[in-house]
Protein backbone atom coordinates (compact mmCIF):
# COMPACT_ATOMS: atom_id res chain seq x y z
CA UNK A 1 0.00 0.00 0.00
CA UNK A 2 1.47 3.64 -0.79
CA UNK A 3 2.01 6.10 2.29
CA UNK A 4 -0.54 8.99 2.14
CA UNK A 5 0.07 12.13 4.79
CA UNK A 6 -3.72 13.34 4.94
CA UNK A 7 -5.19 9.51 5.20
CA UNK A 8 -2.64 8.28 7.19
CA UNK A 9 -3.35 11.08 10.00
CA UNK A 10 -7.46 11.76 9.00
CA UNK A 11 -7.97 10.52 12.29
CA UNK A 12 -6.80 13.85 14.03
CA UNK A 13 -8.34 16.14 11.87
CA UNK A 14 -11.71 17.70 14.00
CA UNK A 15 -9.31 18.41 16.56
CA UNK A 16 -6.88 19.78 14.33
CA UNK A 17 -7.92 21.59 11.15
CA UNK A 18 -6.77 19.84 7.66
CA UNK A 19 -4.63 23.53 7.49
CA UNK A 20 -3.44 23.31 11.26
CA UNK A 21 -2.15 19.78 9.90
CA UNK A 22 -0.71 20.74 7.30
CA UNK A 23 1.56 23.22 10.10
CA UNK A 24 2.32 20.58 12.56
CA UNK A 25 3.51 18.88 9.14
CA UNK A 26 5.92 21.69 8.34
CA UNK A 27 7.67 21.97 11.98
CA UNK A 28 10.74 20.56 13.06
CA UNK A 29 10.88 19.34 16.64
CA UNK A 30 14.50 18.61 18.21
CA UNK A 31 14.62 16.27 21.31
CA UNK A 32 17.47 14.86 23.20
CA UNK A 33 17.40 11.87 24.81
CA UNK A 34 15.46 9.18 23.47
CA UNK A 35 15.20 5.93 26.46
CA UNK A 36 12.32 6.44 28.84
CA UNK A 37 10.67 9.39 27.48
CA UNK A 38 12.36 10.32 24.23
CA UNK A 39 11.27 7.65 22.13
CA UNK A 40 7.43 8.03 23.28
CA UNK A 41 7.54 11.31 22.49
CA UNK A 42 9.05 10.91 19.01
CA UNK A 43 6.47 8.49 17.77
CA UNK A 44 3.40 10.38 19.49
CA UNK A 45 4.75 13.45 17.45
CA UNK A 46 4.94 11.19 14.34
CA UNK A 47 1.41 9.75 15.03
CA UNK A 48 -0.16 13.73 15.35
CA UNK A 49 1.47 14.53 11.71
CA UNK A 50 4.53 16.40 12.80
CA UNK A 51 7.17 15.47 9.46
CA UNK A 52 10.70 16.96 10.75
CA UNK A 53 12.72 16.14 13.61
CA UNK A 54 16.28 16.46 14.91
CA UNK A 55 16.96 13.51 17.69
CA UNK A 56 19.85 12.65 19.68
CA UNK A 57 20.77 9.88 21.83
CA UNK A 58 24.04 7.81 22.16
CA UNK A 59 23.33 4.82 23.99
CA UNK A 60 22.43 1.08 23.05
CA UNK A 61 19.27 -0.62 24.51
CA UNK A 62 19.49 -3.01 27.32
CA UNK A 63 17.61 -5.64 28.96
CA UNK A 64 16.76 -3.11 32.32
CA UNK A 65 15.19 -0.30 29.64
CA UNK A 66 12.24 -3.24 28.80
CA UNK A 67 10.15 -1.75 31.33
CA UNK A 68 9.38 1.83 30.12
CA UNK A 69 11.48 2.33 27.11
CA UNK A 70 9.60 2.35 23.53
CA UNK A 71 11.74 0.37 21.13
CA UNK A 72 13.09 -1.63 23.95
CA UNK A 73 12.93 -5.97 22.86
CA UNK A 74 14.38 -8.64 22.73
CA UNK A 75 15.37 -8.02 19.00
CA UNK A 76 16.82 -4.49 19.61
CA UNK A 77 19.37 -5.21 22.96
CA UNK A 78 22.46 -4.06 21.96
CA UNK A 79 20.86 -1.62 19.37
CA UNK A 80 21.26 2.12 19.46
CA UNK A 81 18.57 3.83 20.68
CA UNK A 82 18.47 6.70 17.93
CA UNK A 83 18.50 4.57 15.12
CA UNK A 84 16.16 2.03 16.25
CA UNK A 85 13.60 4.57 17.20
CA UNK A 86 14.25 6.23 13.59
CA UNK A 87 13.27 3.06 12.05
CA UNK A 88 9.95 2.95 13.86
CA UNK A 89 9.17 6.43 13.43
CA UNK A 90 9.45 6.11 9.54
CA UNK A 91 7.84 2.83 9.56
CA UNK A 92 5.01 5.10 10.63
CA UNK A 93 5.63 8.40 7.91
CA UNK A 94 8.12 6.97 5.42
CA UNK A 95 8.23 10.95 4.55
CA UNK A 96 9.56 11.90 7.58
CA UNK A 97 12.88 14.41 7.26
CA UNK A 98 14.45 12.87 10.63
CA UNK A 99 18.66 13.81 10.84
CA UNK A 100 20.06 11.68 14.01
CA UNK A 101 22.88 12.90 16.14
CA UNK A 102 23.73 9.18 17.34
CA UNK A 103 26.78 10.93 19.42
CA UNK A 104 24.30 12.84 21.52
CA UNK A 105 24.22 16.32 22.28
CA UNK A 106 27.35 18.72 23.08
CA UNK A 107 28.88 21.65 23.08
CA UNK A 108 30.23 21.09 18.97
CA UNK A 109 27.03 19.93 17.73
CA UNK A 110 25.11 22.00 19.80
CA UNK A 111 24.18 24.57 17.12
CA UNK A 112 23.97 21.76 14.04
CA UNK A 113 21.07 20.15 16.68
CA UNK A 114 19.20 22.91 16.89
CA UNK A 115 18.72 24.10 13.24
CA UNK A 116 15.88 25.53 12.32
CA UNK A 117 13.64 23.90 15.32
CA UNK A 118 10.73 25.71 16.32
CA UNK A 119 10.35 23.59 19.34
CA UNK A 120 12.78 21.67 22.05
CA UNK A 121 11.56 18.53 23.82
CA UNK A 122 13.60 18.03 26.90
CA UNK A 123 14.08 14.20 27.84
CA UNK A 124 17.63 13.98 28.76
CA UNK A 125 18.67 11.45 31.63
CA UNK A 126 17.55 13.01 34.70
CA UNK A 127 21.84 12.79 35.61
CA UNK A 128 23.27 15.10 33.16
CA UNK A 129 22.45 18.16 34.36
CA UNK A 130 25.92 19.57 32.26
CA UNK A 131 24.78 18.96 29.17
CA UNK A 132 20.86 20.01 29.99
CA UNK A 133 22.20 23.52 31.60
CA UNK A 134 23.52 23.80 28.21
CA UNK A 135 20.80 23.09 26.06
CA UNK A 136 18.69 25.12 27.73
CA UNK A 137 20.64 28.11 27.63
CA UNK A 138 20.86 28.03 24.49
CA UNK A 139 17.47 27.75 23.92
CA UNK A 140 16.63 30.42 26.05
CA UNK A 141 19.61 32.44 24.21
CA UNK A 142 18.45 31.49 20.27
CA UNK A 143 14.28 31.98 21.40
CA UNK A 144 13.84 28.78 21.09
CA UNK A 145 10.24 27.56 23.16
CA UNK A 146 11.77 24.60 25.38
CA UNK A 147 9.67 22.09 27.26
CA UNK A 148 10.15 18.64 29.17
CA UNK A 149 8.08 16.75 31.87
CA UNK A 150 9.69 14.52 34.30
CA UNK A 151 8.37 11.07 34.41
CA UNK A 152 7.17 10.85 38.53
CA UNK A 153 5.72 7.64 39.88
CA UNK A 154 2.55 7.11 38.37
CA UNK A 155 1.98 10.53 36.57
CA UNK A 156 3.91 13.36 35.58
CA UNK A 157 5.07 17.04 36.09
CA UNK A 158 5.49 19.66 33.22
CA UNK A 159 7.47 22.81 32.76
CA UNK A 160 8.01 25.00 29.85
CA UNK A 161 10.01 27.84 29.19
CA UNK A 162 9.22 29.89 26.75
CA UNK A 163 11.11 32.54 24.32
CA UNK A 164 11.00 36.10 26.45
CA UNK A 165 10.15 34.57 30.03
CA UNK A 166 11.82 32.73 33.06
CA UNK A 167 14.75 31.15 31.69
CA UNK A 168 15.75 27.31 32.93
CA UNK A 169 18.56 28.53 35.28
CA UNK A 170 16.29 31.37 36.28
CA UNK A 171 14.01 28.72 38.04
CA UNK A 172 16.06 25.81 39.45
CA UNK A 173 19.13 27.92 41.02
CA UNK A 174 21.66 25.64 40.11
CA UNK A 175 24.75 28.35 39.89
CA UNK A 176 27.16 27.04 43.18
CA UNK A 177 25.73 24.10 44.37
CA UNK A 178 27.21 20.43 44.78
CA UNK A 179 26.45 17.59 42.26
CA UNK A 180 23.93 16.25 44.41
CA UNK A 181 22.49 19.54 45.76
CA UNK A 182 21.79 19.97 42.19
CA UNK A 183 20.06 17.12 41.30
CA UNK A 184 17.33 17.48 44.38
CA UNK A 185 17.02 21.49 43.25
CA UNK A 186 15.77 19.52 40.02
CA UNK A 187 13.87 17.12 41.67
CA UNK A 188 11.88 19.52 43.48
CA UNK A 189 12.26 22.69 40.86
CA UNK A 190 10.24 19.64 38.19
CA UNK A 191 7.82 18.75 40.99
CA UNK A 192 7.05 21.27 43.83
CA UNK A 193 4.25 19.28 44.95
CA UNK A 194 6.18 15.84 45.44
CA UNK A 195 2.73 13.77 44.74
CA UNK A 196 4.56 10.58 44.02
CA UNK A 197 6.36 10.66 47.11
CA UNK A 198 3.39 9.19 49.44
CA UNK A 199 3.49 5.48 47.59
CA UNK A 200 7.22 5.14 47.48
CA UNK A 201 7.10 1.55 48.74
CA UNK A 202 11.06 0.29 48.26
CA UNK A 203 13.16 2.99 49.47
CA UNK A 204 16.63 1.10 47.61
CA UNK A 205 15.12 1.98 44.52
CA UNK A 206 16.08 5.38 44.82
CA UNK A 207 20.07 5.65 44.91
CA UNK A 208 20.99 8.71 43.30
CA UNK A 209 25.12 8.00 44.40
CA UNK A 210 24.81 5.39 41.66
CA UNK A 211 22.88 7.42 39.71
CA UNK A 212 19.47 5.26 39.73
CA UNK A 213 16.22 5.98 40.46
CA UNK A 214 12.55 3.91 39.37
CA UNK A 215 10.13 4.39 36.60
CA UNK A 216 6.89 3.11 35.14
CA UNK A 217 5.45 2.70 31.97
CA UNK A 218 2.60 4.58 32.69
CA UNK A 219 4.65 7.90 33.53
CA UNK A 220 6.28 7.47 30.32
CA UNK A 221 2.90 7.12 28.19
CA UNK A 222 1.22 9.93 30.75
CA UNK A 223 4.56 12.37 30.08
CA UNK A 224 3.72 11.86 26.06
CA UNK A 225 0.31 12.69 26.15
CA UNK A 226 0.76 16.17 28.00
CA UNK A 227 4.27 17.34 25.67
CA UNK A 228 2.59 16.10 22.29
CA UNK A 229 -0.34 18.64 23.75
CA UNK A 230 1.79 21.22 24.94
CA UNK A 231 3.49 20.88 21.63
CA UNK A 232 0.51 21.10 19.46
CA UNK A 233 -0.54 24.47 21.50
CA UNK A 234 2.87 26.25 20.59
CA UNK A 235 3.67 25.08 17.28
CA UNK A 236 -0.16 26.20 16.58
CA UNK A 237 -0.34 29.04 18.41
CA UNK A 238 -3.40 27.73 19.64
CA UNK A 239 -4.51 27.52 23.74
CA UNK A 240 -2.69 29.06 27.09
CA UNK A 241 0.84 27.18 27.69
CA UNK A 242 1.66 27.53 30.83
CA UNK A 243 5.12 27.93 31.21
CA UNK A 244 7.68 29.05 34.60
CA UNK A 245 7.50 29.64 36.99
CA UNK A 246 4.36 28.05 36.08
CA UNK A 247 4.24 23.78 36.35
CA UNK A 248 1.63 21.55 36.49
CA UNK A 249 1.71 17.74 37.94
CA UNK A 250 -1.11 15.59 37.43
CA UNK A 251 -0.56 11.45 39.54
CA UNK A 252 -3.19 9.35 38.13
CA UNK A 253 -2.27 6.99 41.30
CA UNK A 254 -3.25 9.68 43.65
CA UNK A 255 -6.17 11.18 41.58
CA UNK A 256 -4.52 14.51 41.54
CA UNK A 257 -3.76 17.51 39.56
CA UNK A 258 -2.08 20.73 40.75
CA UNK A 259 -1.00 24.12 39.20
CA UNK A 260 2.00 25.69 41.08
CA UNK A 261 3.03 29.20 40.47
CA UNK A 262 6.39 29.54 41.81
CA UNK A 263 7.65 33.17 41.26
CA UNK A 264 11.37 33.31 41.99
CA UNK A 265 12.01 29.42 41.24
CA UNK A 266 13.74 27.50 43.83
CA UNK A 267 14.55 30.34 45.67
CA UNK A 268 11.00 31.22 46.51
CA UNK A 269 10.25 30.48 50.11
CA UNK A 270 7.69 27.09 49.68
CA UNK A 271 10.59 26.34 47.09
CA UNK A 272 13.39 26.33 50.25
CA UNK A 273 10.71 24.84 52.25
CA UNK A 274 10.66 21.74 50.25
CA UNK A 275 14.38 21.71 49.58
CA UNK A 276 15.00 21.24 53.28
CA UNK A 277 12.66 18.26 53.17
CA UNK A 278 14.15 16.61 50.26
CA UNK A 279 17.26 16.79 51.62
CA UNK A 280 15.76 15.28 54.93
CA UNK A 281 14.10 12.45 52.34
CA UNK A 282 16.62 11.50 50.48
CA UNK A 283 19.17 11.19 54.00
CA UNK A 284 16.53 9.04 55.28
CA UNK A 285 16.18 6.98 52.15
CA UNK A 286 19.84 6.83 51.82
CA UNK A 287 19.89 5.21 55.78
CA UNK A 288 17.18 3.19 54.98
CA UNK A 289 19.31 1.77 51.52
CA UNK A 290 22.29 1.05 53.48
CA UNK A 291 20.14 -1.66 55.93
CA UNK A 292 19.48 -4.22 53.06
Amino acid sequence: MRFEYKKAFSRNIGWVTDEESQVLRSKKIAIAGLGGVGGAYLITLVRLGVSRFHIADMDDFDLVNFNRQIGASMSTIGKSKSGTLKELALDINPELEIKVFDKGVNSDNVEAFFEGADLYIDSLDFFVLPIRRMVFAYCHEHKIPAIGAAPLGMGTAMLNFLPGGMSFEEYFRFEGQSEQEQYIRFLVGMSPKMLQTEYLVEPKGVDFENHKVPSTPMTIDISAGVIATQALKILLGRGHVLSAPWSMQFDAYRNKMVKIWRPFGNNHPLQQFKLMMARRLLKDLQLKTQEF
